[in-house]
This record gives C-alpha cells, sequence and structure tokens, in this order.
C-alpha cells in the first residue's frame, strides 16, 4: 500500500525546489508514518542543495519536522498514532556510542542521516519517473508525511500552533543550547561567547543564560542579530567586522572567555574562538567547514594554556530527553526561541530558504497547511 503526499524535491544542485505529488510507501514493521505540521529550515538542507554534501539527488530533504503520528509498524512501541512528535537525527542504536548514549556520535551517523536510503539501501518514495531519495536524517519532512524510527521520534507534549514551533528543536536549536549544556558544560558565573548570531548561534546564548553564565557575548556581522542576542540574554555584542575582535574579548570577560563556540565553520573565525579563551578555555566547533578546509592554531600557545579545540554535533543531545528538556524550558519562560521563528507556508519554501540565505530569517519554519 502506499500514501499520497505532497513533498518539495532537490534535483539538480544550486537549484530550487520543485514542490510534487509524489507516493510515499506504508512504514514497515519498524518505520512510524508521521503527518508532518510543520517543518524547520536548516542551513544543513541549504548545503545539501548547493551540492557540498554528497547526497544522492533526487531527494526530499527536511530533517526539523513536527506532526501527528499517522500509523507504526507491528514493532514499534514507543509512540501510537495520535501521538504528538518531533523528529529528530536518526541512529543505529548499536554501535559502541549508542551503547555509551552517546548517539550523536554515532559510528553510522553519516549514512543514517546523509545517504537518503533506509539501512538496506532502499527508497519510500516515487514520482512518475522512478525512485525520489527518501530517509533524509530519518525523516525526509520537506513533505507533507514522512517515515520515521523509533530511535528518532520523541514525544512531546504540544499540539496546535506550539507543536508547529517544535520542529526546530530537533536540529538547529537543540544543536545550540545542547552545545552549551551538554558538550562545553557551561558553568554559572563563567564567561561565554558565541561566533555567530543565527539561530544556533542565539540559541546558545539562551541557553548560556539558563546556565546563569555570568559574561555572555555574541559576534556577528548584522547589527539586527547581535540586537537579538542582547534581547535574548548576552551582556556584550561585537560586531566581526571591528577592529581587535580577541582584544575586546578579552577586555569583556577579563583576560579571555572560559569557554566559545564557534557556529560559522570558517577556519580564521575558529582561530579567534581559541585565541580569545582564557587559560583552559574550552572552545567548541558546529560550524560545517567546506572541504578541505583546514583549522590553524598558534601552538605554542595553545598547548601552554591547556586550551581544549572539539567538534560537536547535535549539541551531545539524547532528543528523548534534551527535547522535552527545551520544551519546558520554553514554557517556563526561559528559553524563548520562539523570537527566532518566521513561518512560511509550505508552497513558500524557495522564498523561505532565499530568506535564511540573505539573513532576512533566523529560522523559517514550514507550515504545511
Amino acid at each position: 500500500m502506499t500514501v499520497q503526499i505532497r513533498a518539495a524535491v532537490a534535483r539538480e544542485a544550486g537549484a530550487d525546489l520543485d514542490i510534487q505529488d509524489l507516493t510515499l510507501e506504508t512504514p514497515r514493521e519498524d518505520e512510524i508514518l508521521v503527518r508532518i505540521v510543520a517543518t524547520g529550515v536548516c542551513h544543513t538542507d541549504l548545503a545539501v542543495m548547493a551540492g557540498h554534501l554528497p547526497t544522492p539527488l533526487p531527494v526530499v530533504l527536511g530533517h526539523e519536522g513536527a506532526g501527528i503520528v499517522e500509523a507504526v509498524g507491528d514493532k514499534v512501541t514507543k509512540v501510537a498514532p495520535g501521538d504528538s512528535v518531533v523528529i529528530t537525527y536518526n541512529t543505529c542504536g548499536t554501535c559502541p556510542s549508542c551503547r555509551d548514549e552517546a548517539m550523536s556520535y554515532c559510528y553510522e551517523f553519516f549514512p543514517r542521516n546523509f545517504f537518503a536510503t533506509r539501512a538496506d539501501g532502499s527508497v519510500s518514495l516515487r514520482d512518475a519517473s522512478g525512485e525520489v531519495h527518501s530517509n533524509f536524517f530519518g525523516q525526509s519532512s520537506f513533505a507533507t508525511h514522512a517515515l520515521a524510527h523509533e530511535r528518532n521520534v520523541v514525544k512531546v507534549d504540544a499540539s496546535g500552533d506550539d507543536l508547529a514551533l517544535m520542529g526546530p528543536l530537533a536540529c538547529g536549536i537543540q544543536t545550540g543550547a545542547g552545545t552549551v549544556i551538554n558538550a562545553l558544560q557551561v558553568q554559572p558565573g563563567r564567561s561565554f561567547v558565541v561566533f555567530g548570531a543565527g539561530s544556533v548561534g542565539l540559541s546558545a546564548v539562551m541557553a548560556a543564560k539558563v546556565q546563569d553564565a555570568g559574561t555572555i557575548i555574541a559576534v556577528d556581522l548584522h547589527d539586527a542579530r547581535l540586537a537579538m542576542a542582547r534581547e535574548l540574554g548576552a551582556t556584550h555584542v561585537i560586531n566581526a567586522g571591528a577592529e581587535n575582535v580577541v582584544e575586546q574579548i578579552k577586555e569583556a570577560t577579563g583576560g579571555g572567555a572560559n569557554y566559545a563556540l564557534d557556529t560559522t565553520g570558517l577556519p580564521p573565525v575558529i582561530r579567534q574562538a581559541v585565541e580569545a579563551m582564557a587559560p583552559r578555555g574550552k572552545a567548541a566547533v558546529l560550524g560545517a567547514p567546506l572541504p578541505g578546509s583546514e583549522i590553524s592554531v598558534d601552538n605554542t600557545d595553545f598547548m601552554s594554556t591547556g586550551k581544549t579545540l572539539m567538534g560537536v554535533v547535535e549539541g551531545e543531545s539524547d532528543g528523548d530527553t534534551f527535547i522535552p528538556k527545551l520544551v519546558e524550558l520554553w514554557k517556563a519562560g526561559k528559553f524563548p526561541f520562539d523570537k527566532l521563528v518566521t513561518f512560511y507556508a509550505f508552497d513558500e519554501i524557495n522564498k523561505a530558504i532565499h530568506d535564511s540565505h540573505d539573513g532576512t530569517a533566523i529560522k523559517p519554519i514550514l507550515r504545511m497547511t
């Protein structure tokens, strides 16, 4: 049996998406059919569209889905039809990282999320011409319906407009917040700086405030985003185009930041993050550099000051526990990520993507209806 859906298909690198009718298989015994209510647009989707990642085309992208479970396979016990869910990244569940509950470092993270097929190599979507790659991040949620898995659905206490907000918690928002809370483990009273004030960086600012950081600094080229960072809890903001950015950070923190976070993936900015830290400081890199990029640091300074530079995936978050935590913080008024959001109709997906590219929208969310 099959389900008729509407989906946005990426057919050529660098081109807009085509919205069209597709046929989606009904769920296998270990799969979950979700009616997508809304889904976020993430820069990872844009990177695939630009041809920077080896995801095969044609493909339905989208990996920040939120919706209602419509059907489940015979082996599924985690959720039932009618449940509200957020769909996050997919993992294998059996590798050493998954067994250690470090799912974001799953040994199969790349094939499970970027190869856009099931683990057995099959796809679940078709058009009149043949197969369309699916299962991107275990979902492909730029569509009215998606097939997901027990390991990447998270049941949430939300409905209606609230549920429509929740999709970005699956990736971008949890990545920024999780890096601060889970990976860097920012301590009360300590200083924190984030380079890049997009949705990931601003989520990190909110999380640093949740963690009671003493000094919170945001660095970005866009004054409007710096103003938003102020509103969300930054104590200092610095325009990245100014001179002596590192010196300004050291002055604001009394010698250097205890924690630093790069969301840009740009090697010169990552070097600034390392240089701006105090001795024994810890820096995390979230932004994905272009293939072949290399990061250079002053080896003497890096070694002699005991600094740490680490890569982080998905905020080191276990979606089953961390996404509900973010929902509760939002309900309590302590994590107002809704201020980052601009809603678009599904038919406006290419406008949403263009607005994300040029900075008009910090975090676009597509409503399916």
